[in-house]
């Protein structure tokens, strides 16, 4: 049996009540894998060319205020 089908198979033999942890706990988990990719990315410079991009179009009157 596969690593992900025994991980299936737990988390479809939890009670509503464990399920409903498991859900926060990995809601946290997933989050914080989240911020530590889009930090990385932002530390490479990924993101560079997309806000030289946003800017440009602030500066031409494309966008509007939230």
């Amino acid at each position: 049996m596969s690593r992900m089908t025994e991980l299936e198979r737990q988390i479809q033999g939890l009670s509503a009540e464990e399920l409903a942890t498991f859900r926060r706990w990995f809601a946290a988990f997933d989050a914080e894998a989240w911020d530590q990719e889009f930090a990385a990315d932002v530390a490479a410079g990924k993101l560079e060319g997309l806000a030289a991009q946003a800017l440009r179009d602030h500066a031409a009157g494309r966008s509007t205020p939230l």
